[in-house]
């Protein structure tokens, strides 16, 4: 079955409202989602983000990759978590990214996670990770 990255992206706006949401209302609603995404049996993985602060960016426009500190100057969204979704079609991913909790002026993006079985499977790299995903049972 098909695997979708739903994309949590915020503005400077939303990161602010979702700062300012008590911690404990935002765990109940995420957690509730979380618990509808199990019951269901789609969610593969999800996890949120720390500030954008404390994270570095390393720019490889140059010769030589650069390492900056956050936070990142003209940055309009900021990525702050995902989920990844096992389910048939990219719109029963769109059906979920509807459902989730969401902070006003946040967005999500959803884009679909190749597998494995889509690369050559002849391709010493592509046996190589095959390899690695079936010794630690992640094929």
């Amino acid at each position: 079955m098909p695997k979708y990255m739903l994309i949590m992206r915020n503005s400077d706006e939303s990161f602010q409202h979702m700062i300012s949401t008590p911690f404990e209302e935002m765990l109940e609603k995420v957690g509730r989602f979380n618990e509808e995404l199990i019951h269901a049996g789609v969610l593969v993985a999800a996890e949120g983000l720390d500030d954008a602060a404390q994270g570095v960016v390393v720019d490889y426009s140059g010769e030589t990759p650069v390492v900056t500190d956050g936070p990142y100057g003209e940055t309009k969204e900021l990525f702050g978590g995902f989920y990844i979704l096992e389910v048939a079609t990219k719109d029963e991913a769109v059906e979920w990214a509807r459902r989730m909790p969401s902070i006003p002026g946040s967005k999500c993006e959803i884009r679909r996670v190749p597998g494995i079985d889509e690369f050559p499977q002849d391709n010493e790299w592509v046996v190589r990770e095959r390899a690695w995903r079936e010794r630690t049972g992640q094929l």
